[in-house]
């Protein structure tokens, strides 16, 4: 069992920047994978980005391409999510989320095994 957590969520103006951090509470294997996902209200939660344990490739939606990095620490099992250029469109609550094994499709969240609690992000107008 694997256990995320959250932080770096809260409230920014459009244009700025914020980091969010998702701590695993054991070491990943080099098989996992990792993802970030948002849902806003009434919506259905969406793929953000997702970064292979192992080799550190990464995937982007293509709303945040360019404006948001996902990395990992291995010496912290942490993946990050760094968000640039935010806007209201951004706003929501964000999950981390792992999977065991990197080879199935991961932009789509039934097929991740763990969940964060969710942190959210609020960007002003």
């Amino acid at each position: 069992q694997v256990q995320l957590v959250e932080s770096g969520g809260g409230l920014v103006q459009a244009g700025g920047s914020l980091r969010l951090s998702c701590a695993a509470s054991r070491r990943t294997f080099s098989s996992y994978a990792m993802g970030w996902f948002r849902q806003a209200p009434g919506k259905e939660r969406g793929f953000v980005a997702t970064i292979r344990w192992s080799s550190g490739s990464t995937d982007y939606t293509d709303s945040v391409k360019g404006r948001f990095t996902i990395s990992r620490d291995n010496a912290k099992n942490t993946v990050y999510l760094q968000m640039n250029s935010l806007k209201p469109e951004d706003t929501a609550v964000y999950y981390c989320a792992a999977v065991k094994y990197s080879g199935v499709y991961l932009q789509d969240p039934t097929s991740y095994d763990y969940w964060g609690q969710g942190t959210q992000v609020t960007v002003s107008s």
